[in-house]
């Protein structure tokens, strides 16, 4: 059976003209001079800190607005886009490498992980819409949510309180509480029972 060659890509009419993009009606919380503060503290102080200097990043990051509540852990090489949009409660830990991509509010109940290389997305765009128009949600993680190695969390996306979330899943959808939730889409595999 033969198959017919697909046609040259780079000779396809794009679909998306980028040069009509905009997102003049995006609110970044903060003015321009406090986002390239915050993005030369991060790039600059943030990873410098050692370990053990945990309370000094927390500090920082209430210092530019971030919520956070007692006893988190915050490890140095974590980023954050906008603090400001970012609420994590007590006892809660946040690994090496971890994303907080922040356009919107990003949640954290309290007693919640999230492992390294873990990204928590809250912007994309529109793929029918030939502007790329950006589009922004919320994500909130419920108290006890263990969000492990390597996850992607998309915009939207709320995952109930104790829920597991298993190594490198893909999360696009809500997923409830009490699971143990694995793979790409992510879905509920079954109850999380504590022994």
């Amino acid at each position: 059976m033969s198959r017919e060659p697909l046609p040259d890509p780079l000779q396809t009419p794009s679909w998306v003209n980028l040069g009509r993009y905009d997102q003049s009606h995006f609110d970044r919380g903060r003015p321009g001079w406090v986002i390239l503060l915050w993005w030369l503290v991060q790039a600059i102080v943030f990873p410098l800190t050692p370990h053990f200097a945990n309370g000094f990043r927390v500090q920082l990051l209430r210092l530019f607005g971030a919520t956070i509540g007692r006893c988190v852990i915050i490890r140095p090489t974590a980023r954050f886009t906008y603090p400001w949009k970012v609420e994590i409660g007590d006892h809660s830990w946040v690994g090496d490498d971890v994303v907080f991509y922040s356009f919107e509010q990003i949640r954290l109940g309290a007693h919640c992980v999230v492992s390294q290389k873990s990204y928590l997305c809250t912007g994309s765009h529109e793929v029918t819409d030939p502007t790329f128009k950006l589009t922004t949600a919320p994500i909130t993680l419920g108290n006890g949510v263990w969000v492990a190695t390597d996850c992607f969390i998309a915009p939207g996306v709320t995952i109930g309180a104790n829920t597991v979330v298993g190594a490198r899943s893909s999360v696009f959808r809500d997923l409830p509480p009490g699971m143990v939730c694995v793979g790409s889409p992510c879905r509920a595999v079954r109850d999380r029972h504590m022994s």
